[in-house]
């Protein structure tokens, strides 16, 4: 039977160990480029890069880091994509399946 002392001395660390978890989720892995879902997006870290002959849906100021799919904060450097599961894109990519944020 746990005693009231030691579980006061768990909750510290427990608290550092979901603090810890958190941290590991904010570093997953960015998507390349060369992805195979990404291309097939035509997924890019600089959205001007985007090649608008090919997409012609493309317009100046659509960002991954304004589009619907951004799971990240619009500031955000990079965040998690509803296309890319357990990976960021780049806030300032852009990809075929842009959807403008409501």
């Amino acid at each position: 039977m746990t005693s009231r002392r030691q579980f006061i001395q768990i909750i510290p660390v427990a608290g550092a160990a979901l603090i810890g978890a958190r941290g590991v989720h904010a570093q997953a892995a960015m998507v390349k480029e060369d992805d195979a879902q990404a291309k097939a997006l035509g997924y890019v870290a600089d959205a001007a890069k985007a090649d608008k002959a090919k997409y012609k849906q493309f317009a100046a100021g659509q960002l991954c880091s304004n589009c619907a799919l951004y799971q990240g904060k619009p500031a955000d450097a990079a965040g998690g994509c509803a296309l890319f599961p357990a990976k960021q894109v780049a806030g300032k990519g852009w990809c075929s399946a842009y959807q403008k944020k409501a």
